[in-house]
């Protein structure tokens, strides 16, 4: 068996402003996703058949829905590639925490099938079909932490700080459609200049109206927040710390309380996915 595992990085929000609202019903953002250093693990083992497949069950997710299996059929659709794939996941990331976790693994499916089925599709040719399966996949297929807006699809690579990073799950489910049709969402907020960003300047939207509707979220951040700079991170459920060093946040996650569920990582500039693909499989 021929598996070549690949990462699936998670993704934070470091704001998320909503500025308006589009004609056709799409809001109009301005965020900063950062990029950390871990995430889940895909394993593809391409096959000859044209068959596409899970070894791995996604507990609530029918097949039909896995964006894992969307990416490699949208793929293969517009590619007409005669090649199939089955799919492993370690699943370490939380679905619908907002930190990425399906985007991303939609975004290691294309990249890794396009090496692997040989397509050599560029990045400007998978970016729309990455856009095609959801809003924050083209930023994982860029591969940098950058500055973007509009609808997410416009992205420019920004340097941030070194920092490490305390993300911290509530156990709950936030529904992005409810956020987004909620009527109590503020869509005003001024537009920025990129290049004029600083986190104490910015917020999160989405953040008050997700305390309200789930308390555990408010719970969680009033916790955090009493060791360090903290914010929700996309429309939710998890929430993030900003920390100097590897110590001071692993030192806070011994602490956190037993309802809730976290994980220590690094911010990094380029994805953890893209260096690894450079380095195994030119």
């Amino acid at each position: 068996m021929n598996v070549t595992w690949l990462p699936s990085p998670a993704k934070i929000n470091l704001f998320l402003h909503i500025c308006g609202r589009y004609e056709n019903g799409y809001h109009q953002l301005q965020t900063l996703f950062q990029l950390l250093d871990v995430g889940d693990e895909i394993g593809i083992e391409v096959n000859s058949t044209g068959k596409l497949s899970m070894t791995t069950l996604m507990p609530g997710i029918p097949e039909d829905d896995n964006l894992i299996i969307k990416a490699a059929k949208t793929l293969q659709n517009y590619t007409k590639v005669s090649q199939g794939a089955s799919f492993h996941v370690k699943k370490q990331l939380p679905m619908g925490g907002g930190i990425g976790g399906g985007s991303s693994n939609a975004a290691t499916v294309l990249l890794g099938l396009n090496k692997l089925w040989r397509l050599n599709l560029p990045i400007d040719t998978l970016l729309p079909i990455a856009a095609s399966l959801g809003a924050d996949v083209p930023v994982f297929i860029k591969g940098q932490t950058g500055f973007a807006e509009g609808i997410g699809e416009k992205i420019i690579p920004v340097k941030t700080s070194d920092k490490w990073f305390l993300v911290a799950n509530p156990g709950v489910h936030v529904s992005t459609s409810e956020v987004f049709q909620h009527p109590d969402l503020p869509r005003n907020t001024p537009l920025i200049s990129y290049d004029k960003y600083t986190y104490k300047h910015t917020q999160n939207d989405c953040q008050e109206l997700v305390c309200n509707l789930q308390p555990k979220v408010a719970k969680l951040l009033q916790w955090l927040v009493h060791y360090a700079p903290s914010r929700m991170t996309g429309t939710g459920a998890s929430v993030f710390a900003m920390f100097s060093t590897e110590a001071e946040a692993h030192h806070v996650l011994r602490q956190l309380p037993d309802e809730f569920t976290g994980f220590v990582a690094k911010g990094t500039q380029q994805s953890i996915l893209h260096t690894q693909l450079e380095g195994i499989l030119r």
